[in-house]
């Protein structure tokens, strides 16, 4: 089985910590071209071999701004059964009524996850949001008008200035607002971002780990169960999506800049489409880059050991076509050491505080 990811790469404006493709528009977006592009692409895409789909995910960009009947029309390209997983990334400052969200939800839609990023106007207008902390609350209430069962808070933590009080008040706006799944996440300043060029004052590394701990505990206590490093959901609300990611499946991607990866014969295949909106829309062609074995141990561990849960030790063989010795040697060393636990790839509490640094040791497996 694999995912569908859907780019849609335009914004009102471009956020200084943005490091996605994404772009402004200067005039009227060419929905009606990029959804034929769309719908080209998935074409060849199906052509190069069979899809197995269980979900669809349309981000940005801001997806929200297209309308409903944009996203029917992929939609039906596709061929989305009942059971798929379908979502659309929303920004609160272009999410205007019920009955639109409900239109939304009439062409395929059944999942949205808003990306509200803090309740605070001060730090929304630091971050070049649009909207503010009230739009974020009417955006959360349209979603739960039109009727979608499954709904994500996206809530950002460590902003310029924020104390663990300001932090844990963001998170408790964003439970307020009954969604089923929240993305608890640290601010990172990515290279060649408006930030990077301008670093903000952010909080001391100390108490923005006081702030991850202090949001893990309450997110707890409000029964969201912590599946990845910055995934909370409550029981059942899991994002499929997502998931297959980590577990390092398959997946296609259309759409400007969309990324995909394909797993055959010949081995792994990673695809790019060209980023640029404007030569998207002429020419929707996949560049190519096989992934040599050497770096498949590092790759799968950087993903599988993102989950609380970790994953079966038979998914590394069946994933990527390598033996289990490849990287056995390493996982003994952690589980010695404490970083690991017995039976699965998965990571203790105190290798998972420690994750980065883990996924790293991995880079010393080498495929024979």
């Amino acid at each position: 089985m694999s995912g569908l990811y859907v780019h849609i790469p335009w914004c009102v404006r471009k956020c200084p910590y943005c490091d996605f493709n994404s772009h402004v528009s200067q005039s009227a977006l060419p929905v009606a071209d990029y959804v034929r592009a769309l719908q080209a692409d998935f074409a060849v895409e199906r052509e190069r071999g069979p899809l197995a789909l269980r979900s669809v995910y349309f981000g940005g960009g801001t997806p929200s701004l297209f309308p409903p009947s944009a996203f029917a029309e992929v939609l039906s390209a596709v061929g989305v059964t009942p059971d798929m997983e379908v979502t659309m990334e929303a920004n609160p400052g272009t999410v205007e009524a019920a009955g639109d969200m409900r239109a939304y939800k009439d062409a395929g839609i059944n999942r949205v996850s808003l990306g509200a990023q803090s309740f605070d106007d001060a730090q929304l207008r630091r971050l070049g949001r649009i909207h503010d902390g009230q739009e974020v609350e009417r955006a959360a209430a349209a979603v739960h008008a039109a009727g979608f069962a499954e709904f994500n808070i996206d809530v950002m933590f460590g902003l310029p200035g924020q104390t663990v009080a300001q932090a844990l008040g963001d998170l408790r706006c964003a439970m307020a607002l009954g969604p089923t799944h929240i993305s608890w996440y640290q601010l990172a300043i990515e290279p060649g971002t408006a930030f990077a060029r301008r670093p903000p004052r952010l909080p001391a590394v100390d108490l923005q780990a006081d702030m991850a701990e202090a949001g893990q505990a309450l997110l707890a206590a409000a029964g969201f169960a912590r599946y990845e490093v910055s995934a909370y959901a409550r029981p059942g609300s899991q994002a499929r999506h997502n998931l297959n990611y980590w577990t390092f499946g398959d997946y296609i991607g259309i759409g400007a800049g969309a990324h995909g990866k394909r797993s055959g014969r010949r081995g792994i295949v990673r695809t790019a489409k060209l980023p640029k909106p404007a030569r998207y829309l002429q020419d929707q062609s996949a560049t190519d880059a096989p992934v040599d074995a050497e770096s498949l141990p590092v790759e799968f561990m950087m993903n599988a050991l993102r989950l609380a849960d970790g994953v079966p030790e038979s998914l590394f063989e069946e994933r990527t076509g390598l033996a289990f010795g490849v990287i056995e040697g390493t996982v003994r060393r952690l589980r010695e050491e404490g970083l690991a636990r017995d039976g699965r790839l998965a990571l203790t509490p105190f290798g998972y505080r420690h994750l980065d640094a883990v996924v790293a040791r991995f880079l010393d497996c080498a495929a024979a």
